[in-house]
């Protein structure tokens, strides 16, 4: 199986801390360029220099706050612009608040849609040319298993989840042809510091322990656990590779089976 990423350069979104930091580990590990990009930049730096090296790799940093697309588009158009091509994206930004979907206000959708599905959309069409060029490209969304059945109390997220997954599908039946894949993983509860804001947040509004809840989340997920991000974060790299090259618009559940549905 070839998942040998020498020759590619991957930028990983969301990577300072969680799931996407855990991806820019593994695709460093298979021998990928890393790109980091997220809003701290003090962060982005002391990440980039823990990313392991193999093949005297040079990995980089861009600092950007996906609140902001314009500033998105500028710090990725201006690194392409100097002569960088990405071979791989990995879609990744932390997920709205949680809430009824009743009490959303209309702000709360359109922050989310713009943090995630606009975001998103600009990074990949200043990544595809070079993907075209290269023939060789892969688009990789970290959305939710909401997308195949949403959770309770997130209602915003499922929304725009939603979109994001319909998005890519979309775009998978265009880039086909030009050998890039384009493709969600869909992570289920993770140990990761928002699992631990949503659990707080239910603890307080339920009145119930910390402790409580997690036993009834982990009740719900047929493994028995939640999943650590390094789990996520290999989905992520097999979807990466040159191995899952006619692996195209689908989503991956990664939840140790709680998804109720195939």
């Amino acid at each position: 199986m070839n998942l040998n990423l020498q020759s590619y350069t991957a930028l990983v979104c969301g990577s300072t801390q969680g799931i996407g930091r855990a991806a820019a580990q593994e695709l460093a590990l298979l021998g990928a360029k890393v790109v980091l990009m997220a809003r701290n930049e003090s962060s982005l730096a002391e990440v980039c220099k823990s990313l392991p090296t193999p093949a005297n790799q040079q990995h980089a940093f861009l600092a950007a706050d996906f609140s902001n697309p314009e500033q998105v588009a500028s710090v990725i158009n201006t690194f392409i612009g100097q002569g960088n091509p990405i071979h791989i994206l990995v879609n990744n930004t932390g997920g709205p608040p949680g809430g009824p979907i009743t009490d959303a206000t209309t702000a709360a959708f359109s922050s989310a849609f713009s943090q995630h599905l606009l975001c998103n959309h600009i990074l990949a069409q200043a990544v595809i040319p070079g993907m075209k060029a290269a023939k060789y490209g892969r688009i990789i969304n970290v959305i939710s298993t909401s997308v195949k059945q949403p959770l309770k109390g997130l209602g915003v997220s499922n929304t725009i989840r939603a979109a994001v997954a319909n998005w890519s599908k979309t775009m998978s039946l265009e880039l086909a042809p030009f050998a890039i894949t384009v493709n969600n993983v869909l992570p289920g509860a993770t140990a990761t510091q928002r699992l631990a804001t949503i659990i707080e947040t239910k603890s307080q509004k339920t009145n119930h322990e910390i402790s409580e809840v997690e036993k009834e989340m982990i009740a719900e997920i047929p493994a028995g656990r939640f999943a650590q991000p390094e789990e996520i974060a290999a989905a992520i790299a097999f979807l990466a590779s040159p191995a899952a090259a006619y692996i195209n618009g689908i989503n991956v559940p990664v939840d140790g089976g709680r998804t109720g549905c195939l």
